[in-house]
Protein backbone atom coordinates (compact mmCIF):
# COMPACT_ATOMS: atom_id res chain seq x y z
CA UNK A 1 0.00 0.00 0.00
CA UNK A 2 0.95 3.87 -0.28
CA UNK A 3 2.53 5.59 2.49
CA UNK A 4 0.05 8.16 1.19
CA UNK A 5 -3.21 7.49 3.24
CA UNK A 6 -5.76 9.95 4.52
CA UNK A 7 -8.60 9.64 6.85
CA UNK A 8 -10.33 12.33 4.88
CA UNK A 9 -10.10 15.48 2.94
CA UNK A 10 -11.55 14.02 -0.63
CA UNK A 11 -12.49 16.76 -3.27
CA UNK A 12 -16.47 16.61 -2.85
CA UNK A 13 -16.43 15.11 0.67
CA UNK A 14 -19.02 16.03 3.22
CA UNK A 15 -19.00 14.72 6.65
CA UNK A 16 -20.83 15.41 9.74
CA UNK A 17 -19.29 14.46 13.62
CA UNK A 18 -21.88 15.16 16.17
CA UNK A 19 -20.51 17.10 18.96
CA UNK A 20 -20.28 14.74 22.60
CA UNK A 21 -21.93 17.30 24.22
CA UNK A 22 -24.82 17.09 22.16
CA UNK A 23 -24.60 13.22 22.55
CA UNK A 24 -24.81 13.15 25.94
CA UNK A 25 -27.25 16.14 26.60
CA UNK A 26 -30.00 15.22 23.56
CA UNK A 27 -29.55 11.97 21.59
CA UNK A 28 -28.89 9.64 25.20
CA UNK A 29 -31.78 10.96 27.09
CA UNK A 30 -34.28 11.17 24.82
CA UNK A 31 -36.38 7.99 25.09
CA UNK A 32 -36.76 7.24 21.22
CA UNK A 33 -33.65 8.48 20.01
CA UNK A 34 -31.83 7.02 23.01
CA UNK A 35 -32.46 3.42 20.83
CA UNK A 36 -30.35 3.49 17.73
CA UNK A 37 -28.82 7.21 16.81
CA UNK A 38 -25.97 8.09 14.12
CA UNK A 39 -22.98 9.71 15.98
CA UNK A 40 -21.09 10.44 12.63
CA UNK A 41 -22.02 10.49 8.99
CA UNK A 42 -21.03 11.39 5.53
CA UNK A 43 -20.03 10.61 2.18
CA UNK A 44 -16.38 10.09 0.46
CA UNK A 45 -16.36 10.49 -3.00
CA UNK A 46 -12.96 8.85 -5.19
CA UNK A 47 -11.86 8.49 -2.31
CA UNK A 48 -8.28 7.96 -3.31
CA UNK A 49 -5.42 6.87 -0.78
CA UNK A 50 -8.53 6.73 2.09
CA UNK A 51 -7.34 4.71 5.16
CA UNK A 52 -8.66 3.64 8.55
CA UNK A 53 -7.32 1.21 11.25
CA UNK A 54 -8.68 1.21 14.73
CA UNK A 55 -6.35 -1.46 16.67
CA UNK A 56 -9.26 -1.90 19.75
CA UNK A 57 -12.07 -1.02 17.45
CA UNK A 58 -14.73 1.97 18.58
CA UNK A 59 -17.51 2.22 20.89
CA UNK A 60 -19.96 3.22 17.58
CA UNK A 61 -21.05 0.92 15.15
CA UNK A 62 -20.04 1.57 11.41
CA UNK A 63 -21.96 0.70 8.30
CA UNK A 64 -19.90 1.84 5.16
CA UNK A 65 -21.63 1.60 1.52
CA UNK A 66 -20.05 1.34 -1.75
CA UNK A 67 -21.43 2.41 -4.58
CA UNK A 68 -18.49 3.14 -6.84
CA UNK A 69 -15.13 1.80 -7.20
CA UNK A 70 -13.71 -0.79 -4.67
CA UNK A 71 -11.75 -1.22 -1.50
CA UNK A 72 -11.15 -3.46 1.20
CA UNK A 73 -12.29 -4.40 5.18
CA UNK A 74 -10.36 -6.15 7.68
CA UNK A 75 -12.03 -7.57 10.31
CA UNK A 76 -9.84 -9.62 13.14
CA UNK A 77 -7.80 -11.49 10.66
CA UNK A 78 -10.43 -11.70 7.51
CA UNK A 79 -9.80 -9.34 5.06
CA UNK A 80 -13.06 -8.99 2.33
CA UNK A 81 -12.48 -7.39 -0.72
CA UNK A 82 -15.28 -5.07 -1.87
CA UNK A 83 -16.78 -3.32 -4.66
CA UNK A 84 -19.64 -1.33 -5.68
CA UNK A 85 -23.07 -2.41 -4.10
CA UNK A 86 -20.99 -3.94 -1.18
CA UNK A 87 -21.42 -3.05 2.24
CA UNK A 88 -19.59 -3.71 5.13
CA UNK A 89 -20.93 -4.08 8.94
CA UNK A 90 -18.43 -3.26 11.52
CA UNK A 91 -19.83 -4.32 15.35
CA UNK A 92 -18.86 -1.51 17.91
CA UNK A 93 -15.21 -2.64 19.62
CA UNK A 94 -13.91 -4.73 16.98
CA UNK A 95 -10.74 -4.39 15.51
CA UNK A 96 -10.66 -3.64 12.09
CA UNK A 97 -9.08 -1.78 8.96
CA UNK A 98 -10.50 -0.40 5.54
CA UNK A 99 -9.12 0.82 2.42
CA UNK A 100 -9.88 2.35 -0.82
CA UNK A 101 -8.20 0.26 -3.42
CA UNK A 102 -5.68 2.78 -4.94
CA UNK A 103 -6.35 1.69 -8.97
CA UNK A 104 -10.17 2.21 -8.16
CA UNK A 105 -10.99 3.75 -5.25
CA UNK A 106 -14.05 3.54 -4.13
CA UNK A 107 -16.91 6.32 -3.42
CA UNK A 108 -18.70 5.61 0.13
CA UNK A 109 -21.80 6.53 1.99
CA UNK A 110 -20.61 5.86 5.73
CA UNK A 111 -22.07 6.43 9.13
CA UNK A 112 -21.30 5.96 13.09
CA UNK A 113 -24.21 4.57 14.94
CA UNK A 114 -25.00 3.43 18.49
CA UNK A 115 -27.98 3.54 21.47
CA UNK A 116 -29.43 1.02 23.74
CA UNK A 117 -30.60 -1.26 20.76
CA UNK A 118 -27.83 -0.69 18.68
CA UNK A 119 -26.29 -4.55 19.36
CA UNK A 120 -29.57 -5.72 18.75
CA UNK A 121 -29.39 -4.56 15.55
CA UNK A 122 -26.50 -5.85 14.37
CA UNK A 123 -27.27 -8.44 15.55
CA UNK A 124 -29.92 -9.07 13.68
CA UNK A 125 -28.17 -7.37 10.40
CA UNK A 126 -25.19 -9.61 10.80
CA UNK A 127 -26.93 -13.02 11.27
CA UNK A 128 -28.89 -11.95 7.80
CA UNK A 129 -26.15 -11.12 6.00
CA UNK A 130 -24.18 -14.18 6.61
CA UNK A 131 -20.44 -12.35 7.42
CA UNK A 132 -19.42 -8.97 7.63
CA UNK A 133 -19.35 -7.88 3.56
CA UNK A 134 -22.95 -7.99 2.23
CA UNK A 135 -24.50 -7.03 -1.48
CA UNK A 136 -27.05 -5.16 -1.74
CA UNK A 137 -29.05 -3.58 -5.08
CA UNK A 138 -28.63 -0.34 -6.30
CA UNK A 139 -31.90 1.88 -5.21
CA UNK A 140 -31.68 5.23 -5.66
CA UNK A 141 -34.62 5.85 -3.18
CA UNK A 142 -32.03 4.16 -0.22
CA UNK A 143 -29.60 6.80 -0.94
CA UNK A 144 -32.20 9.68 -0.97
CA UNK A 145 -33.47 8.08 2.65
CA UNK A 146 -29.55 8.60 3.62
CA UNK A 147 -29.55 12.22 2.01
CA UNK A 148 -32.54 12.68 4.38
CA UNK A 149 -31.04 11.47 7.30
CA UNK A 150 -27.66 13.89 6.28
CA UNK A 151 -30.18 16.86 5.75
CA UNK A 152 -32.05 16.59 8.77
CA UNK A 153 -28.62 16.28 11.03
CA UNK A 154 -27.09 19.38 9.01
CA UNK A 155 -30.13 21.21 9.79
CA UNK A 156 -28.96 21.44 13.60
CA UNK A 157 -29.92 19.44 16.91
CA UNK A 158 -33.58 20.01 17.08
CA UNK A 159 -35.96 17.52 18.99
CA UNK A 160 -37.87 16.97 15.55
CA UNK A 161 -34.54 16.53 13.66
CA UNK A 162 -32.89 14.17 15.67
CA UNK A 163 -36.08 12.11 16.07
CA UNK A 164 -36.56 11.96 12.57
CA UNK A 165 -33.17 10.83 11.52
CA UNK A 166 -32.90 8.32 14.71
CA UNK A 167 -36.53 6.65 12.58
CA UNK A 168 -35.08 6.83 9.31
CA UNK A 169 -31.82 5.36 10.40
CA UNK A 170 -33.91 1.89 11.28
CA UNK A 171 -35.43 2.39 8.31
CA UNK A 172 -32.32 2.67 6.41
CA UNK A 173 -30.63 -0.56 8.18
CA UNK A 174 -33.91 -2.42 7.67
CA UNK A 175 -33.51 -1.28 3.80
CA UNK A 176 -30.00 -3.08 4.35
CA UNK A 177 -30.62 -6.11 5.98
CA UNK A 178 -34.00 -6.98 3.71
CA UNK A 179 -32.53 -5.81 0.48
CA UNK A 180 -35.31 -8.41 -1.59
CA UNK A 181 -38.01 -6.90 0.14
CA UNK A 182 -36.71 -3.71 -0.02
CA UNK A 183 -36.67 -4.35 -3.79
CA UNK A 184 -39.23 -5.58 -4.20
CA UNK A 185 -41.41 -2.92 -2.85
CA UNK A 186 -39.63 -0.04 -4.71
CA UNK A 187 -39.11 -2.09 -8.06
CA UNK A 188 -42.24 -4.52 -7.94
CA UNK A 189 -39.82 -7.24 -9.90
CA UNK A 190 -39.65 -10.45 -8.11
CA UNK A 191 -42.34 -13.24 -8.51
CA UNK A 192 -43.64 -12.70 -4.84
CA UNK A 193 -44.43 -9.12 -5.12
CA UNK A 194 -45.60 -10.00 -8.76
CA UNK A 195 -48.01 -11.92 -7.44
CA UNK A 196 -49.15 -9.69 -4.57
CA UNK A 197 -49.85 -7.25 -7.33
CA UNK A 198 -51.81 -9.46 -8.98
CA UNK A 199 -53.82 -10.48 -6.21
CA UNK A 200 -54.51 -6.92 -5.06
CA UNK A 201 -55.66 -5.82 -9.08
CA UNK A 202 -57.93 -9.07 -8.85
CA UNK A 203 -59.34 -8.65 -5.28
CA UNK A 204 -62.87 -8.92 -6.61
CA UNK A 205 -62.12 -11.78 -8.23
CA UNK A 206 -62.42 -15.88 -7.45
CA UNK A 207 -59.07 -16.67 -8.90
CA UNK A 208 -57.54 -20.09 -8.60
CA UNK A 209 -53.86 -21.48 -8.28
CA UNK A 210 -53.83 -21.72 -12.21
CA UNK A 211 -54.87 -17.92 -12.65
CA UNK A 212 -51.82 -16.96 -10.74
CA UNK A 213 -49.01 -19.31 -11.11
CA UNK A 214 -50.04 -18.70 -14.93
CA UNK A 215 -50.03 -14.40 -13.82
CA UNK A 216 -45.92 -14.85 -13.03
CA UNK A 217 -45.22 -17.37 -15.52
CA UNK A 218 -44.45 -20.09 -13.14
CA UNK A 219 -45.85 -23.64 -12.62
CA UNK A 220 -48.42 -24.08 -9.73
CA UNK A 221 -46.44 -26.85 -7.96
CA UNK A 222 -43.00 -24.11 -7.82
CA UNK A 223 -44.59 -21.46 -7.05
CA UNK A 224 -46.69 -22.75 -4.97
CA UNK A 225 -43.39 -23.70 -2.93
CA UNK A 226 -41.72 -20.92 -2.88
CA UNK A 227 -44.45 -18.53 -2.06
CA UNK A 228 -45.14 -20.09 1.46
CA UNK A 229 -41.79 -20.83 1.99
CA UNK A 230 -40.99 -16.36 1.47
CA UNK A 231 -44.52 -15.44 2.90
CA UNK A 232 -45.37 -18.26 5.55
CA UNK A 233 -48.65 -18.69 3.84
CA UNK A 234 -50.33 -20.84 1.48
CA UNK A 235 -51.02 -18.14 -1.71
CA UNK A 236 -54.78 -18.83 -0.97
CA UNK A 237 -54.64 -18.04 2.51
CA UNK A 238 -52.83 -14.83 1.53
CA UNK A 239 -55.44 -14.06 -0.96
CA UNK A 240 -57.92 -14.67 1.46
CA UNK A 241 -56.20 -12.21 3.97
CA UNK A 242 -55.90 -9.43 1.24
CA UNK A 243 -59.77 -9.87 0.60
CA UNK A 244 -59.96 -9.82 4.53
CA UNK A 245 -58.24 -6.71 4.89
CA UNK A 246 -60.50 -4.94 1.77
CA UNK A 247 -63.47 -6.09 4.08
CA UNK A 248 -62.49 -4.62 7.30
CA UNK A 249 -62.36 -1.21 5.34
CA UNK A 250 -65.68 -1.85 3.43
CA UNK A 251 -67.38 -2.69 7.62
CA UNK A 252 -65.56 0.40 8.73
CA UNK A 253 -65.81 2.59 5.97
CA UNK A 254 -69.01 1.98 3.99
CA UNK A 255 -72.69 0.82 4.44
CA UNK A 256 -72.18 -2.38 2.15
CA UNK A 257 -74.26 -5.44 3.37
CA UNK A 258 -72.18 -7.88 4.15
CA UNK A 259 -73.56 -10.46 1.38
CA UNK A 260 -72.22 -7.01 -0.95
CA UNK A 261 -69.40 -6.78 0.47
CA UNK A 262 -68.86 -10.43 0.15
CA UNK A 263 -69.93 -10.07 -3.79
CA UNK A 264 -67.16 -7.32 -3.98
CA UNK A 265 -64.72 -9.43 -3.17
CA UNK A 266 -65.27 -12.27 -5.48
CA UNK A 267 -67.29 -14.32 -3.25
CA UNK A 268 -70.35 -16.06 -4.34
CA UNK A 269 -71.82 -17.60 -1.04
CA UNK A 270 -71.66 -14.95 1.69
CA UNK A 271 -71.81 -17.66 4.43
CA UNK A 272 -68.97 -18.81 3.45
CA UNK A 273 -67.38 -14.85 3.46
CA UNK A 274 -68.50 -14.65 6.96
CA UNK A 275 -66.91 -18.11 8.59
CA UNK A 276 -63.79 -16.88 6.61
CA UNK A 277 -63.77 -13.64 8.15
CA UNK A 278 -64.65 -14.60 11.34
CA UNK A 279 -61.58 -17.81 11.44
CA UNK A 280 -59.13 -14.92 9.86
CA UNK A 281 -60.04 -12.09 12.41
CA UNK A 282 -61.62 -13.57 15.28
CA UNK A 283 -65.55 -12.10 15.21
CA UNK A 284 -67.99 -11.88 12.96
CA UNK A 285 -68.28 -9.24 10.18
CA UNK A 286 -71.04 -7.48 12.00
CA UNK A 287 -69.60 -7.40 15.28
CA UNK A 288 -66.47 -6.40 13.63
CA UNK A 289 -68.80 -3.42 12.33
CA UNK A 290 -70.03 -2.31 15.50
CA UNK A 291 -66.90 -1.94 16.97
CA UNK A 292 -65.09 0.00 14.10
CA UNK A 293 -67.72 1.93 12.46
CA UNK A 294 -67.83 5.82 12.08
CA UNK A 295 -69.81 7.81 10.10
CA UNK A 296 -69.65 7.75 6.65
CA UNK A 297 -70.71 9.78 3.63
CA UNK A 298 -70.48 7.60 0.61
CA UNK A 299 -71.78 4.41 -0.74
CA UNK A 300 -68.40 2.52 -1.52
CA UNK A 301 -64.56 2.63 -1.68
CA UNK A 302 -62.68 4.93 -3.99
Amino acid sequence: MSETRKREGFKGQRAIVIPAKILAQHFDNHPIVKQLYITDIGYYPNALYHYRQRSHGINQNILIYCVKGSGWAKIADRKYNMSAGDFVLLPANTPHEYAADEQAPWTIYWMHFKGTNSSDFVDMMLKRMGDHVASISFQEKRLQLFEEIYTSLERGYSIDNICYASLSLQYFLGSCSFDNNYMAINEKTDSISLCVNYLQKHIDKPLSLNDIASAVNLSVSHFASIFKKNTGFSIIEYFNHLKTQKACQYLQFTDLRVNEIADRLGIDDPYYFSRMFTKIVGTSPNKYRSRKKIPVYADKLT
